[in-house]
């Protein structure tokens, strides 16, 4: 389920994005599924079409999507291939920090800030 919040700071075409890429790596929504159309998916939600075709040209450009003319926007199998980059920039990571004699703690501060959550405490 998408839901959007007309209160955030963050835009509209960004939180579709982010909880669609989310659902696509946490396979919520699986390899092959049909996205609803852009137009479909903006009534649906209360949006502009052009807010959610942002969104899903976000989702292309990543490679987490594709679409097909004529037949609609699809979940590709690249999701794997970026989680499996992201395994090895973690594991180089990890190696450099080791390299540097930072904590495992400190490390993750740095990784939550770069990310830009910096107030999520550690374990």
């Amino acid at each position: 389920m998408i839901v959007i919040d007309t209160a955030s700071a963050v835009p509209p075409f960004e939180q579709l994005r982010a909880q669609l890429a989310r659902q696509i790596q946490d396979r919520t929504l699986v390899v092959g599924t049909r996205l609803p159309t852009i137009r479909r998916l903006a009534a649906d939600l209360g949006l502009a079409a052009n807010t959610v075709g942002r969104a899903y040209r976000e989702l292309e450009e990543a490679g987490l999507i594709e679409t097909r003319r004529a037949a609609g926007s699809f979940v590709t199998a690249t999701g794997d291939e970026g989680r499996e980059q992201a395994r090895a920039a973690a594991a180089e990571y990890a190696a450099l920090i080791t390299r540097l004699g930072i904590g495992g703690d400190e490390a993750l501060t740095i990784v939550r800030a770069a990310l830009g959550n910096p107030a999520v405490p550690g374990p």
